[in-house]
């Protein structure tokens, strides 16, 4: 492609609306344009790198046996309120953008695809001889995010890779799962990318087991914590750990004491002389179920370790059936007017204790009458611990559970692990921390759309049983910014060679000199017959700035039919180590063709 005949703007400053690098650096570049919050219009070079990324996923999901299809992005409700999960999208979370189409039926743009290969599924798969079977798509997802940023990273329209598989066992669903671990693992060193496997969450997606595929980046949302021997890794919101010893308790007997403007752990700590991993704090969060319910949850945990809401949520969400809910609508810490709609009287705040009086609770409809009581393990360790005694300016020193406490009959692991822990499978290792960016997400589903679809099959003995589901997806676009986050340089883009738009450039820095013309000509052509794929920039323009657009935009190689010209070369300069040699112009092919070999081969 000649750089003159192609749309191709770039700017010099940072636009204001970009954040991190990867965002700042495809606007600046001419890869993405803003069309509006979280919208963007991918031009010709971005264009060209999803495809490549597409490729490589595509490539890698037929080398397992997976069958393309394409779903429709328009969904009727009525699928999703059969699965139960169309007020969790469409209110809890409120993620899924909904309409009404001129008939009065409820649609959904798809965020995801369960419902409707389910559907497929249970309108077409009748007997264990049609299983396993794995679908896959390549499609545009819809999310109506909050607060849209970070360009493709967050956006409401992106790019997506969706698999879904069905099977007769776990057994089928364990070696399909195993199968997309190598699978996306093979995708991203394809791609160029460092990356890390890790345990993860399963979120609203559901299911019993799940790994996350993160792009190792400082910009990355994600805290990723690991082991330096290579056998743990987990997203910090599904990470276990072992928490740091507690320090002996300076206190051996049970009492009340006066404790003056101590609302907060570190003032306690200050006033008792004393360590917070002798303090067993109470956390009252506050949740709402789809049913309307609020139940408000008492949290006791170690004075030093702070609550992973994510495991609470998740734990909140096995316990809605007790209160005839099936999903949480929200889970907060109740602020003073969250408190005015329940509370019977004012809560002794940073004193309370792990027996709060029901009493705090105003009797109601719609919220339950009792303190739903948690403790992690780090606050049932204890020994003649330090907590709050219920009255603003007393805590109570010595206590212990079961004498002076109230032990509830399950101990939970709520804790956040943090980096410095010592790990469970080896406690010489301790946790190491990274930040990473989500491209990939397996998960083994099991039944749970099957069951709640009725979508069935015929096993070898007649019997009519739920299809045991796996999910599998990949945000090809999101990967694409990915790989930008995590190489660049201060002069702009730095692509693996893979997926890069194009392989090389040609600048000429003066295109009145027809022997650079030329010798630029015959290069251009003779490379990409050669099937490396090659720019030419026969702007009129300084040579400066095209030096500076070929840094920008993160061409791997930049050929340069400059002065050396007269002595049969032109200078060649490797994009990402900034290294510049003269090659004789015949054998410039050749060269750049056993660099990429090298390059995609690493």
């Amino acid at each position: 492609m000649r750089l003159s005949q192609m749309l191709f703007v770039t700017l010099r400053e940072d636009p204001a609306e970009a954040e991190i690098p990867s965002h700042k650096l495809l606007l600046r570049a001419g890869y993405i344009r803003r069309i509006g919050s979280g919208i963007y219009a991918y031009l010709p070079l971005m264009w060209r790198v999803l495809k490549k990324v597409s490729q490589i996923v595509r490539e890698e999901m037929d080398a397992t046996g997976a069958q393309e299809t394409l779903l429709p992005q328009l969904q009727p409700a009525e699928l999703w309120r059969e699965s139960g999960r169309w007020d969790t999208y469409t209110k809890a979370e409120g993620i899924m953008f909904a309409l009404t189409d001129r008939q009065k039926r409820e649609l959904g743009l798809g965020p995801t695809h369960e419902e409707v290969i389910t559907t497929v599924a249970k309108e077409m798969i009748r007997s264990y001889r049609q299983l396993p079977v794995h679908l896959y798509q390549i499609q545009t997802k819809f999310r109506d995010e909050i607060r849209p940023r970070f360009g493709l990273m967050r956006g409401r329209e992106f790019i997506m890779k969706d698999g879904y598989s069905f099977h007769t066992n776990e057994e089928s669903l364990k070696k399909t799962y195993a199968d997309m671990h190598t699978a996306y693992s093979n995708m991203l060193r394809r791609c160029g990318l460092k990356f890390r496997a890790v345990e993860a969450d399963s979120g609203a997606i559901g299911g019993s087991g799940s790994q996350e595929f993160m792009v190792l980046a400082e910009a990355g949302e994600d805290e990723v914590l690991y082991t330096e021997d290579g056998n743990y890794a987990a997203n910090v919101e599904k990470a276990v750990s072992i928490a740091p010893d507690a320090e002996i308790s300076p206190f051996s007997s049970y009492e009340k004491r006066e404790t003056p403007g101590t609302d907060t752990i570190e003032k306690l700590c200050k006033f008792l002389k004393t360590s917070p991993t002798t303090i067993v704090k109470n956390v009252l969060y506050q949740t709402v179920y789809d049913n309307g319910m609020t139940v408000l949850v008492l949290v006791s945990i170690r004075g030093d370790q702070d609550v992973n809401e994510v495991k609470l949520q998740n734990e909140l969400t096995r316990q809605a059936g007790n209160y005839g809910g099936n999903t949480i609508i929200s889970l907060t810490v109740p602020d003073a007017e969250a408190q005015q709609k329940w509370a019977a009287k004012s809560l002794p705040l940073g004193y309370i204790s792990p027996n709060l009086e029901d009493s705090y609770i105003a009797g109601s409809k719609e919220v339950s009458s009792k303190f739903l009581r948690l403790v992690d393990y780090t606050a049932y360790n204890l020994k003649n611990f330090i907590t709050g005694s219920d009255e603003s300016g007393y805590h109570v020193v010595g206590a212990n559970w079961d004498e002076n406490f109230k032990l509830p009959p399950k101990i939970f692991d709520l804790r956040k692990a943090k980096a410095g822990d010592r790990a469970i499978h080896h406690f010489d290792q301790t946790l190491q921390t990274a930040r990473g960016i989500e491209v990939g997400h397996i998960f083994q589903l099991g039944i749970k759309y099957s069951k709640a679809m009725n979508a069935t099959f015929t096993n070898e003995q007649g019997e009519e049983l739920p299809l045991v589901m796996g999910c599998y997806g990949v945000g090809v676009s999101r990967l694409a910014q990915a790989a930008v986050e995590q190489s660049y340089d201060k002069d702009g883009i730095i692509w693996p060679v893979a997926i890069a738009p194009y392989h090389a450039i040609i600048t000429i820095p003066n295109i009145g000199d027809k022997q650079q013309i030329e010798i630029a000509e015959n290069l251009y052509k003779g490379l990409n017959e050669a099937g490396i794929e090659t720019l030419l920039d026969d702007r009129d323009e300084r040579a400066g700035v095209k030096f500076k657009d070929a840094d920008l935009i993160g061409i791997p190689y930049r050929i340069v039919t400059g002065r050396a010209i007269k002595d049969g070369k032109v200078e060649v300069v490797e994009r990402a180590t900034k290294k510049a040699q003269e090659i004789a112009i015949e054998d410039v092919i050749s060269t750049i063709k056993e660099w990429m070999s090298k390059a995609i081969e690493s």
